[in-house]
C-alpha cells in the first residue's frame, strides 16, 4: 500500500466516511469540500497520521494547502517520512 493509499485509510477512519473515500485519488479535494473536516477534525487527523507514518509534525509545518487535496496531503506526508526526525 502506497502513502496516498494509507492517507485516504486514515481520512476514512478519522472522518469516519463509512467507506466514501473508495472514490478518493490525489485530486479529490478536501478542505471545503469534505463537510466531516473541521478543525477539530484536522487536529485528530494530524495525531492519527504522526501514530500511523512515525512522524512528528509541528505547527509550522502546516497550512491550509497541506489539506487542499488528498495528493497534497499524500506530498507533505511523503515528506515527512523523507526528513529524519531532530533530536
Amino acid at each position: 500500500m502506497n502513502v496516498c493509499q494509507q492517507v485516504v485509510r486514515v481520512l476514512d477512519q478519522v472522518l469516519s466516511l463509512d467507506g466514501r473515500s473508495a472514490s478518493f485519488n490525489r485530486d479529490t479535494r478536501l478542505l471545503g469540500a469534505i463537510a466531516e473536516l473541521d478543525s477539530m477534525a484536522v487536529v485528530t487527523l494530524i495525531t492519527t497520521l504522526e501514530e500511523q507514518f512515525g512522524i512528528c509534525v509541528d505547527d509550522d509545518d502546516i497550512d491550509g494547502d497541506t489539506f487542499a487535496t488528498v495528493g497534497a496531503l499524500a506530498d507533505f506526508v511523503s515528506s515527512k517520512l523523507a526528513t529524519p526526525a531532530s533530536t
